[in-house]
């Protein structure tokens, strides 16, 4: 056996030569990753205070397990690859023909879509990530505020910003898209045209979700820029508004200018097993070496080159979900949340906070008190009450005077986190 001796002390390396280079563009990351600050500050109460129980009502994350029926799928997917003549070695890069079709039937029966336009991937946020590896590096990009914070920094990652502005709490280079209280945080198409823009609808973490009449006119403004739509719909399944399209390709022209993102995580319980799909129509075209060209076919390209599929049994299970007892199954799981969210916008409001979304989406976003910045309200409920919020600045300045709440933990939580907040007459 080889035994590998440490180096000395870090100064020994420069005898070695110059190191590797990294990616500079990673330098340009903002510091401020809100997500690993809220973990720092549960840690550090926990250490002052071990006995202290706290109560996550910020969770991100499901909190109920698979259904019996999508259980029972995954478990007989798995038993066919111990079985030399069900078993399956690598599947197909873009996902089984069963399962595309599957969801075509499901989700986009009427809205002409196609089966081959339907790429399933291992969780949203991979493609969310992933998706600006199609456009150029010079490529203008519109991104609302607040916003899910991988829109931004996948493309920081990729060069498109020259530096992060502490004074304006902003990377240059994008276009700033604010949802303000006054329009019910639905972002409205800038004045100007830009090649990239990415929507998420219902949003996290505000829940407004866009109607028909606001979506109408993004799909118009992108038809007249010659935009794309990157649409994120990860909590359409919450959309119970009757004039929130499910899909963006409810509007008509959207199968020009819009690619669409979806989710099971947060639907049927997939954060485990994590399975996703987008939808990139042929018909979307954009611009290369002055030819206009499908983004499908590049999409396909890459997902061949840089993507292994999803594991065949996790593939059967979402399928499942299409069957009568897997969509009996995930409607109730769903009317579940939805009635817990319920419960804890109004349990909110009668504690006399100012609440916003919880209708169409499992996120509340609620206005601070007195004026208390996201932080300072956040600390404030985690030091008085233990409850754990996220501070709305972590998703964009436009975010500050706001938190978010969740309602994916079980109802005794909520209630006595409901409670905790109220005793601290704030």
């Amino acid at each position: 056996m080889v035994s590998f001796q440490p180096l000395p002390n870090f100064k020994g390396l420069s005898k070695l030569g110059p190191m590797a280079n990294l990616n500079p563009h990673l330098e340009k990351l903002s510091s401020y990753f809100f997500f690993q600050d809220v973990d720092q500050k549960i840690k550090a109460l926990q250490t002052k205070n071990p006995q202290a129980i706290l109560l996550n009502l910020g969770l991100g994350d499901i909190t109920k397990p698979l259904t019996p029926h999508l259980l029972s799928a995954l478990c007989s997917a798995s038993q066919e690859m111990g079985d030399k003549n069900t078993c399956t070695g690598y599947g197909p890069t873009q996902g089984y023909p069963f399962l595309r079709e599957t969801i075509l039937y499901g989700e986009y029966r009427n809205l002409g879509i196609s089966a081959d336009e339907i790429f399933i991937s291992s969780g949203a946020k991979c493609d969310l990530a992933h998706l600006q590896e199609l456009f150029a590096l010079e490529s203008k990009i519109g991104v609302t505020d607040p916003t899910y914070p991988v829109f931004l920094d996948a493309n920081v990652m990729a060069g498109r910003t020259n530096f992060w502005s502490e004074n304006d709490e902003c990377y240059d280079g994008f276009l700033p898209i604010t949802c303000l209280e006054e329009n019910e945080f639905l972002p409205l198409p800038p004045k100007t045209g830009c090649d990239l823009v990415y929507l998420c609808s219902p949003n996290n973490p505000t829940g407004a979700a866009l109607t028909r009449k606001e979506l109408r006119k993004w799909v118009d403004w992108a038809l007249e820029h010659r935009s794309v739509l990157l649409y994120d719909g990860a909590y359409e399944a919450y959309i119970s508004s009757e004039d929130c399209p499910h899909s963006i390709y409810e509007i008509e022209g959207a199968r020009e200018v819009a690619i669409e993102i979806r989710s099971f995580s947060k639907s049927a319980g997939f954060t485990g097993l994590r399975c996703s799909y987008t939808v990139i129509p042929k018909t979307l075209l954009a611009t290369l070496n002055g030819r206009e060209t499908s983004l499908h076919s590049y999409w396909k390209r890459r997902q061949d080159l840089k993507f292994g599929g999803v594991p065949y049994p996790i593939q059967k299970c979402a399928a499942a979900i299409y069957s009568p007892e897997g969509q009996t199954e995930v409607k109730e799981r769903i009317r579940i949340y939805q009635e817990q969210t319920q419960f804890l916008l109004e349990g909110l409001k009668k504690i006399g906070l100012t609440v916003f979304g919880g209708i169409n989406a499992p996120y509340i976003w609620c206005k601070t008190p007195q004026n208390m910045s996201s932080w300072d309200f956040f600390n404030y409920l985690l030091e008085k009450a233990h409850v754990i919020c996220i501070p709305g600045k972590g998703f964009g300045k436009s975010g500050e005077g706001y938190v978010r709440f969740s309602s994916f933990n079980n109802p005794q939580v909520l209630a006595e986190g409901l409670l905790r907040i109220k005793q601290t007459a704030i």
